[in-house]
Parts: C-alpha cells; sequence; structure tokens
C-alpha cells in the first residue's frame, strides 16, 4: 500500500515563489512595512531595500508562526505589544567598533582637557553594542584622570543590542583595534570557559546609564548635556524626520553644546540650531 503525500509544512503557503523564497512579499507587503518603520521609528527605507527587509522581517514570520507577510502585518497592526519591538529590532541596523572615527575621539579629549574638573555629561543616542560609548568613557577616564566626573547616557531603539552594551562582553578578535594599554587598564579578559572574551571592567560601568529611547520621540531628561554622539543614524531619517530629531537634540544640549555625527552626515537645514565647528562636530546656537 503506498503511503500518502507529505503536507506541505504549516509554514509554507502554496504560492511560494520559484526563486526559492519560503513566503511571498508582495509590493504591498513592502510598502506596508516601510510605512510602520517610518511611523515607529522614522526609519525611512527605500525600494532598494526589499532584499533585506525580507530577509529580516522573515524572522519574525518564523517566530510567530505566520504564513504570510499580510497575516503578520495584519496581526502586528492590531495589537499593541513586545512585538513591535522585536519588529523594529530586526529592521535596526546595528554597524559599530571601538574608536570608530578616531578624529571624533581626538576632538573630544581636546574639548574634556578645557575643564577637568567639570562634571561632565555626554549622551550617545546610537549606543549599539556598546564599542561607542565604552570608546568616550575611556577618552574621558584617560583625559580627566582619576576620579573624574562624567556620566554617559547610553540609549538605543534597538533592545538587544543595547542589553549587549550592558553586558559589556566582547570578544578579544573586537578589541584587536585597542592598545596592550587600553585593554590591560579598560578590560578583563576571560579565562576557562570564557576564554576568548573581554569584559569591561565594572568601575567603568559606574559612569554609564543605559536607557531605551526612540529618537522620534520627545526624550525625558531633567539635566541637559555638554555633548552629543548622534554618529550615523540621521542617514536613516527623511528630510522632515531628521529636522525634528536634530530639534529635540537642541533642547537637550547646553548652549555651546557639541555634537557629533556620521561622516556621511551633514545638516544644512538646520543652520539656525548648530553650526559647524569641526570635521563632522557641530555646535549647538
Amino acid at each position: 500500500m503506498p503511503l500518502p503525500a507529505a503536507p506541505l509544512p504549516s509554514r509554507l503557503p502554496a504560492s511560494a515563489a520559484s526563486d526559492g523564497h519560503e513566503w511571498a512579499c508582495s509590493p504591498a507587503d513592502f510598502g506596508r512595512i516601510q510605512s510602520l518603520i517610518h511611523k515607529r521609528a522614522g526609519i525611512s527605507l527605500h525600494d532598494g531595500k526589499l532584499s533585506m527587509v525580507y530577509g529580516r522581517v522573515s524572522r519574525r514570520l518564523r517566530a510567530t508562526g505566520h504564513r504570510s507577510f499580510k497575516s503578520y502585518l495584519d496581526w502586528l497592526e492590531q495589537h499593541e505589544g513586545a512585538e513591535w519591538q522585536a519588529f523594529i529590532n530586526v529592521l535596526t541596523t546595528n554597524l559599530t567598533g571601538f574608536f570608530r572615527e578616531q578624529h571624533h575621539f581626538t576632538a573630544l579629549a581636546d574639548v574634556l582637557a578645557t575643564r577637568r574638573t567639570h562634571a561632565w555629561r555626554i549622551w550617545c543616542c546610537a549606543a549599539s553594542t556598546g564599542e561607542e560609548p565604552y570608546s568616550i568613557a575611556m577618552t574621558a577616564s584617560e583625559t580627566l584622570g582619576p576620579g573624574s566626573s562624567f556620566r554617559i547616557v547610553c540609549s538605543d531603539i534597538d533592545t538587544e543590542v543595547l542589553s549587549t552594551a550592558q553586558r559589556a562582553i566582547y570578544s578579544i578578535d573586537a578589541g584587536k583595534g585597542l592598545s596592550a594599554q587600553r585593554l590591560q587598564r579598560f578590560f578583563m579578559r576571560g579565562t576557562g570557559g570564557n576564554a576568548g572574551l573581554m569584559r569591561v571592567k565594572p568601575e567603568m560601568q559606574k559612569n554609564m546609564e543605559f536607557r531605551t529611547i526612540n529618537l522620534i520621540e520627545e526624550p525625558l531628561f531633567t539635566e541637559p548635556f555638554d555633548l552629543v554622539f548622534c554618529r550615523n543614524v540621521m542617514i536613516y531619517f527623511d528630510a522632515a524626520t531628521k529636522r525634528q530629531v536634530l530639534a529635540r537634540i537642541h533642547r537637550v544640549l547646553k548652549p555651546g553644546g557639541l555634537l557629533f555625527v556620521g561622516h556621511a552626515e551633514s545638516f544644512g537645514q538646520a543652520r539656525d540650531l548648530f553650526v559647524l565647528r569641526g570635521k563632522t562636530i557641530y555646535e549647538r546656537i
């Protein structure tokens, strides 16, 4: 007696794309994703991002058991819950490293050296997995000396990368660009089961505060900042959103405070808020 044919996998619709994709993603589906991520996070996804979006959002279909993009998006829009954060997390791009764009940290040291006894407040508003804020902290410690007073607020919209930043554990390979002196002063090397890993020393973390912040919403701070690092974030926003985010940063910076931005970012449309003072460094007007 012949065996019955095996049923199709529950998550594979009969109309699956012939190019090997597990699900079909129609132009309407992609348009909805573009609209939803812009509304929730201010991120503008151009049409060339279809392949990236397919790969990332597919993870959420698998995790939630939905059989199509339409089904998943219908469900997402009907529920206010944790899945919205997961949706945002998979569509957020995180590319970072210790002392990336080195000229900013040279400039930071010069600025900090002008007021060594000042209680510096710094906001790193795209902290990602933590390499950037810890680079800021290392620069502050080296420049200001033992017992120095500084506070770094580390924020990101992506809760997963922010958790990594708070854990402060990295592979040894991630620290290849760091000097032997910095590795010895600021990190503990893993042994045994933790071989191949390094961890930021606890005394460094006492100066850090971690918060989930969506830049298209008004951040709530009780005190203004001396410096803000918002690097390689504005490239994901359209002009209107960029202007809104810059206005929010302007409101939480002290007069004369500095904004550090990415190498591909310029703010000609915000000349009433910031004036260029160095290579991708702006001063609050």
